[in-house]
């Protein structure tokens, strides 16, 4: 498994119980969330399942270009280059409560420009969340403040 959420989408089971792990997590630390936010593309299959079992809406966080209408968009640094993150203007009213979804955090750098965007559109951000974190690579140490959880760690 790794760093590959693969094996846990091609059973079913595997995957269900990855839901129900997530959504304890989430109704355990959180009395009220307005929106799972979603970063492309494997926060899109972890997110609307998750938000669907809490009752709330799903938000997609886009690589650039993707989105219809006016989009906020943040630039940040990748291993390997540069990218830019896109959310629409009108995903969230300020003050509403997000919770951030990914696969994996390696080195943050994805994380922390959804983070930006959700700041910029005045939301508050309650955690980043992942499935997996590469600890090795320190990504969470780039969220700072922003509370992070993650289910599986490897060095």
């Amino acid at each position: 498994l790794c760093s590959d959420i693969s094996p846990l989408l091609k059973d079913p089971v595997a995957f269900r119980t990855l839901i129900d792990l997530l959504e304890d997590h989430l109704r355990a630390s959180f009395p009220k969330i307005d929106y799972i936010a979603g970063l492309d593309s494997r926060g899109f299959l972890i997110g609307p399942p998750l938000a669907q079992r809490l009752g709330i809406g799903f938000i997609l966080i886009r690589k650039k270009g993707k989105l219809p209408g006016p989009t906020e968009s943040v630039s940040y640094t990748l291993e390997y280059g540069k990218a830019e993150l896109e959310i629409q203007s009108d995903a969230v009213e300020p003050g509403q409560k997000v919770v951030i979804v990914d696969d994996l955090l390696a080195t943050g750098g994805t994380m922390c420009a959804a983070s930006e965007l959700m700041k910029r559109l005045k939301a508050e951000v309650l955690e980043c969340l992942v499935v997996i974190e590469l600890k090795l690579l320190k990504g969470s140490e780039k969220l700072n403040c922003i509370p992070f959880y993650s289910l599986l760690q490897f060095d």
